[in-house]
């Protein structure tokens, strides 16, 4: 028998697995993040980088599942996966989530991709209009944005981007 945890891993597997696919398909190269920091040079210029620290809240290291880097379409985007298939805590991390990605992503440009039927009433919708209007991104970060995007609402970014 599963435990909670390890159903919520690997579901939250499957959610990474397709924005790899989704990205491979438009020509980037997956990498991990530790192999390109030894080695930048071994790889080109269209990259989604895998296990990408960041400094979190709290100071410490913390990792988000991607790093989307094209110079052929001028992108540098921090990708982060949310997957709640079942009611539970992920949703009550939705706002630490948003302000890691305020505070931690040194990124202008960061995705927040969050899927899955097990969120609680109001918590989509409190991330969605966090984002939508700015809350908490200080007058000193007028670049930075975040975006809040489905499964599907990802892959139809990806298309109309990577044309």
């Amino acid at each position: 028998m599963a435990t909670q945890g390890g159903h919520a891993n690997k579901t939250g597997n499957v959610l990474e697995r397709t924005v790899v696919g989704t990205i491979t398909a438009h020509g980037f190269e997956d990498v991990m993040y530790s192999e390109y920091e030894k080695h930048p040079e071994n790889y080109g210029d269209e990259l989604l980088l895998k296990h990408v620290p960041y400094t979190t809240l709290y100071k410490g290291r913390g990792f988000t599942e991607f790093l989307l880097l094209s110079e052929k379409f001028n992108l540098r985007i921090r990708i982060e996966c949310k997957w709640q298939t079942t009611a539970g805590s992920v949703d009550e991390k939705l706002p630490h989530t948003y302000l890691n990605c305020i505070e931690g992503a040194e990124e202008d440009e960061v995705i927040i991709l969050i899927d899955g039927p097990g969120f609680r009433e109001g918590a989509l919708n409190w991330l969605r209009e966090a984002a939508g209007e700015r809350r908490y991104i200080p007058d000193t970060m007028p670049r930075k944005n975040i975006s809040i995007m489905s499964v599907t609402e990802f892959m139809v970014w990806t298309n109309k981007v990577f044309r």
